[in-house]
Parts: structure tokens; C-alpha cells; sequence
């Protein structure tokens, strides 16, 4: 008979971790990539290899993890280059056959230390859309009451953990740190569609007429892709926009610029790219024409510039009868 003390030997996974170090105190401000190589349960999440390197290689690793159940959001991260709750990411999702896989910090955010990020930036950004109801009035007696739909509306918001997921992989915030950024706008919608509160065109004014706001946003789904909580912050802006336009927030780049591609899709049957970036700029706006003139310069060096006179789509004429019975229907 075996014997009963040996057991059975627990099936294990190998995982081989690139994690990407920084330590303010000893890098001079550089960062490093180093690999740790651990066993771990097969069903064991990204963090639990991450908490075994800790806890059995290298006890400086700095990371943040609370909860462990997707509800606080602390631990986001990127693995392989998108970010991800590393508490409900299985280890052998991201890496079925044993690859390799990369865990660095956050994108948009300051690192602190190793995987660890200060979310200030980000909270900076939720305080800039006023994120708390300001009613109109305040009932005599009792209390606010909303119905079942507008609060069910609302659910899909308020999933929202601040985990900054969606912050770290915002292409524009990349590029542009004024933007307001996918969390905080997802964030306004839930105030603007909220029956309890009295500032909703303002809301959507200041949205529509800030630099940095909901029109920045290019609509690269990135927010939507690794969002762990279905929140799909790109939808919630598609919104904003749509409720602005109709609030009759209409004297703006990005209404102008939106006006201009669905103009020219359905007489040409396609982009007129020159017409575009003016008509976004406004006829009458010299400063901001005058703004394209390099980009209009280096694109002509590059033989990149878009015709003058567009190209008409041979099939431009079923195009602009799809537009025109959509219009239709619409009516």
C-alpha cells in the first residue's frame, strides 16, 4: 500500500514572469527589466504568481493588491501590454503553453515604485466633472425619488471600481494629459442621466466646450477592450456627445468635425479629407487654419496631402441613397 503521508502531488504550472522594475531610491530614476521563474497552481491568477514571487524570491518587488475578488481595483497592471485586474486574470489564459509573460505599471500614471502607480492624477480628473448630484431643489419633506428605469440606466456607470484600467491604455492620454479621460467621462454621464440632478445642460456645456473634453476622445475602444467591468466608457462618451448635439451644443470643433465627415461620406461616397480638417477648424476661425498650415506643409513634402477636389466612390450614388433612406426612417 502507499504510504498515506506522501499524498499525492499537487499538478503545478510554471510561469516565467518579465516584470518590469523601478525604484526612485536606487535607479536614479531608469528602469529595469528582471524575469523570476515560479510554480503555481494551474487555476492561480496573475497575482498569485506575482504574490509568490514576493513572498518566496524577492521580498523588494513593490505591488498594490487588496481584496482579491475584482471589487477594490487595486491591482491593476499591464500583462502583455493591456491593462488588467491581475486578481481575475488566470495565469493560464495569458500564457497557455507556457510563454512568457510581461507585467509592468499602469500606463497615463506616475510610478511610484516597481508595479505600483498614485491614482492622483486620476481622481484629479473625476473632480473636474463636479462627480456629485446638484438637485435643483431640495424636497420639503421625504426624499428624492427616481424610478426604476432611470436608476437601472445608470447601473452599467456605477460598475465603474476606479481601478484606472481604462486610464493606463487611453491612446490620448498618451498624447494629450489635458484630456479629461475615459473613467471621468463615464463618470459625468452618470450625473448628466441622473433624473435627480438639475445641472445637466451645464454639465454638457462645460463637457462639449472644454479643451480636453468629450470630443478629444478618437474612439479607439481601447477603454471598451479592457475595461473589467463592462462599464465600455467609450459608449458612455458616444452618449455625451449625442445628448450635447441635442442640447444644441453645436458650435464646436468636434461637432463640426462630425457634421463634416457625414457630409462628404454621403456626397462623395468617401472622406474628403481637406475639407475635414477645415471645416473642424471653422471657415471664419484664421488662428485655427493658420494651426494647419505645417501639418498641410509636411504632408505635400511627404506626397501625403489629400486632393483639393475629392474623389467621388464609383458606387457614390448607392451611398448617398443608403444615407438618404436612413434619413428616412429616422423622421
Amino acid at each position: 500500500m502507499p504510504d498515506a503521508k506522501q499524498g499525492t502531488k499537487q499538478e503545478t504550472m510554471h510561469v516565467n514572469l518579465k516584470v518590469k522594475r523601478y525604484d526612485p531610491a536606487d535607479s536614479g530614476g531608469k528602469t529595469w527589466w528582471q524575469e523570476y521563474e515560479v510554480d503555481i497552481h494551474p487555476d492561480s491568477t496573475v497575482l498569485d504568481a506575482l504574490i509568490e514571487v514576493r513572498e518566496q524570491n524577492d521580498g523588494t518587488l513593490a505591488m498594490r493588491c487588496a481584496c482579491r475578488a475584482s471589487i477594490c481595483g487595486s491591482c491593476g497592471m499591464k500583462v502583455n501590454g493591456s491593462a488588467k485586474l491581475v486578481c481575475k486574470t488566470r495565469a493560464i489564459d495569458v500564457s497557455p503553453n507556457g510563454e512568457q509573460m510581461t507585467i509592468e505599471p499602469m500606463g497615463n500614471q506616475h510610478v511610484v515604485k516597481d508595479l505600483v502607480v498614485s491614482l492622483d492624477t486620476f481622481f484629479a480628473q473625476i473632480k473636474r466633472v463636479e462627480p456629485f448630484l446638484q438637485p435643483d431643489h431640495v424636497p420639503a419633506q421625504g426624499e428624492y425619488i427616481a424610478s426604476n428605469a432611470s436608476m437601472e440606466n445608470l447601473l452599467t456607470s456605477m460598475n465603474c471600481i476606479m481601478c484606472g484600467c481604462c486610464v493606463s491604455d487611453c491612446t490620448v492620454l498618451e498624447v494629450d494629459s489635458n484630456f479629461i479621460g475615459p473613467a471621468a467621462l463615464a463618470k459625468a454621464w452618470r450625473f448628466t442621466e441622473d433624473p435627480r440632478d438639475g445641472k445637466r445642460d451645464e454639465r454638457l456645456k462645460m463637457l462639449n466646450d472644454e479643451d480636453g473634453g468629450m470630443w478629444d476622445c478618437t474612439r479607439c475602444m481601447k477603454c471598451v477592450d479592457v475595461c473589467p467591468k463592462g462599464v465600455a466608457p467609450m459608449d458612455r462618451i458616444m452618449e455625451l456627445r449625442e445628448a450635447a448635439i441635442q442640447a444644441g451644443n453645436t458650435n464646436t470643433p468636434g461637432y463640426h468635425h462630425t457634421e463634416s465627415f457625414y457630409n462628404s461620406v454621403k456626397k462623395n461616397g468617401r472622406l474628403d479629407e481637406t475639407r475635414l480638417a477645415i471645416d473642424s477648424a471653422g471657415w471664419t476661425n484664421l488662428p485655427r487654419l493658420l494651426d494647419l498650415a505645417p501639418i498641410g506643409i509636411a504632408a505635400m513634402r511627404k506626397g501625403k496631402l489629400p486632393p483639393l477636389f475629392p474623389h467621388k466612390a464609383e458606387d457614390h450614388k448607392k451611398v448617398k441613397d443608403l444615407y438618404e433612406s436612413v434619413e428616412g426612417e429616422s423622421k
